[in-house]
């Protein structure tokens, strides 16, 4: 049970880190000043939420995850070919974050349908929620820009 458990968690820590990447790249093109310092504190609370999987994973006796996932590289790829081609707007930068939080949400939703031992499932349960709020707010703020945007 624990290596399927180490494999869930190295899954959400790949995640978190792909996060933290996203958000640091977000916050260096932001124009907005809030903006990027959103951005800057939605990166470090991806960093805490890895490293806190990471500690875990070597409670279980497993071996941590130390980067992000392979997905997330080439969606970083893809921002900086379209980053390269057209200056993208707060606007648009809000959007890709809330992409990549409806990634983060369902992984983290897929790891709570697996059968993890209880004080797993309360670490993992409490980051779902933060992501679900980080989400949201992202998703809130993309419609105030989108409004502005007419």
């Amino acid at each position: 049970m624990a290596t399927n458990v180490v494999s869930v968690l190295n899954d959400l820590v790949e995640t978190s880190k792909d996060g933290e990447q996203g958000f640091r790249k977000a916050a260096e093109e932001a124009h907005d000043a809030q903006l990027k310092s959103l951005f800057l504190q939605a990166a470090e609370e991806c960093t805490r939420g890895a490293r806190e999987l990471q500690d875990v994973v070597q409670g279980l006796g497993g071996k941590p995850e130390t980067g992000g996932s392979v997905a997330g590289a080439l969606h970083r790829g893809w921002v900086d070919v379209k980053t390269a081609v057209t200056s993208r707007t707060d606007y648009d930068i809000l959007a890709d974050c809330e992409k990549g939080e409806d990634v983060a949400k369902k992984h983290y939703r897929e790891a709570l349908e697996k059968d993890l031992p209880v004080d797993v499932r309360m670490v993992v349960d409490r980051q779902f929620q933060g992501v679900v709020q980080n989400h949201d707010r992202i998703r809130d703020l993309r419609d105030q820009y989108a409004a502005t945007r007419r």
